[in-house]
């Protein structure tokens, strides 16, 4: 242990990771466990991008290191048709993934401050640990959906106006599935402007916003906004490891030190997912069809849960987009403190040894440690198999009625939530 940088006391594995690893080392026992830590797309690739992988399979050679121009090319053409951005080729970066791409931002970035809304994904803190920034997490409040406010954000900046910033914002957001307004977004770009914050918009849930109208930072605040995105949310490609970042002209010298820290660590994107990415984003009708029905499906899905945990009195912010809900257990606090209870991760250990349904604490997320809340991912259900029956069948009504018959463990999952919960009330 001599040789071990003391940083790493600081931080712990990802908690994401470790859920779905306990998960899994449960139901090897022989337990039924229903996953609702871990946070995939339960739907396959897109068949025309998994067909495009095989047919790239050949392809060996060493791509640039901000990524294959061709992909870069149909990516900016993405953003001009969907968001009205003026996004060309060389404002586009490629990695291996989105987490990749926010910690190499936070290598190559000069600022005192990493700011995060409470609560947000659970690695954007230990990666600043990891590269020496100071986290400041900002306040927010039940009643706003836990969404950060404009003046929240100004507060705070108010305290040392000289301070350089960046900051972090993840809509449709996870762990708690709401997303901001255009006219949160107009307001907490006022302040981003004014104080000359950076931004990583992580959007990378952006293209499953369950009405299909999300809208990017980029469009208030283009000259500091980064977008962050990529293929692994509304493509199911996560075990792809395949991000992008959209930079502004304005922050060129980041997006050219980013590429020198690449060509340092990971050197390119593997070669034939790049080529296949191509494809994905090329529009077309099997495209447009996959996300309709897909997002349809964790629409009915995400309502279901809601509307069965709000009706025993477990709040949370409506659902708007991804995989999440954040439900809130604090009515349930002197009967969780009497069994010796004391944290959410205290809590959600207890409710997976007892029912088998794996939440992630919501300090993890940066909540207060003796707040009982938790993130669940709601998506613990053949995507495959419910994908192609909605495609086999035009006009199904996607409803509770669908989730029931469709989503078995979701819907069992759900009912072992509720009769623990309730019985929390019978002890004395």
């Amino acid at each position: 242990m001599t040789g071990l940088n003391p940083i790493m006391v600081k931080v712990k594995p990802s908690a994401t990771l470790a859920i779905n690893e306990l998960s899994a080392k449960l139901i090897l026992e022989g337990k039924e466990v229903f996953r609702l830590g871990f946070g995939q797309s339960p739907f396959p690739v897109p068949n025309k991008v998994v067909e495009a992988l095989k047919k790239n399979a050949h392809q060996k050679d060493y791509l640039p290191v901000q990524g294959l121009k061709s992909l870069r090319e149909e990516i900016g053409s993405f953003f001009r048709r969907r968001y009205g951005l003026l996004v060309g080729a060389e404002e586009v970066f490629i990695g291996p993934g989105s987490k990749e791409l926010i910690y190499n931002f936070q290598v190559s970035c000069a600022f005192n401050e990493l700011l995060l809304p409470t609560p947000s994904w659970v690695s954007y803190e230990p990666q600043a640990i990891l590269t020496g920034h100071k986290i400041v997490w900002l306040p927010t409040k039940k009643e706003n959906g836990w969404k950060l406010d404009a003046k929240a954000l100004e507060e705070h900046c108010k305290k040392d106006p000289d301070q350089k910033r960046a900051i972090i914002l993840n809509y449709p957001s996870n762990p708690l599935g709401n997303t901001y307004s255009d006219e949160e977004l107009q307001a907490l770009a006022e302040v981003l402007r004014k104080k000359q914050i950076i931004v990583i918009a992580d959007e990378i849930y952006g293209e499953v916003h369950h009405e299909g109208q999300h809208q990017t930072m980029a469009k208030y605040y283009p000259e500091g906004t980064i977008i962050s995105t990529g293929l692994s949310k509304w493509a199911g490609a996560g075990g792809w490891r395949f991000g992008v970042f959209v930079f502004p002209p304005q922050l060129k010298y980041l997006q050219n030190a980013m590429a020198i820290v690449a060509s340092e660590t990971f050197t390119s994107v593997s070669a034939p997912i790049q080529y296949a990415a191509v494809e994905a984003y090329k529009e077309d009708e099997s495209l447009r069809l996959y996300l309709e029905h897909t997002r349809k499906i964790l629409k009915a899905v995400a309502l279901y849960v809601y509307g069965e945990l709000t009706t025993i009195g477990i709040s949370m912010p409506k659902p708007e987009g991804g995989f999440y809900l954040y439900p809130n257990f604090e009515k349930w606090r002197p009967y969780l403190i009497s069994m010796g209870l004391t944290n959410s991760e205290d809590f959600c250990s207890h409710l997976l040894s007892e029912t088998g349904v794996a939440l992630l604490p919501g300090m993890a997320f940066g909540h207060l440690h003796d707040h009982f809340a938790a993130r669940l991912s709601y998506v613990d259900f053949d995507g495959e198999k419910i994908l192609q029956y909605v495609m086999e069948n035009p006009g199904i009504n996607i409803d509770k009625g669908f989730v029931e018959n469709h989503c078995a463990r979701i819907v069992l999952a759900i009912k072992r939530l509720i009769t623990w919960t309730l019985s929390l009330e019978k002890i004395q």
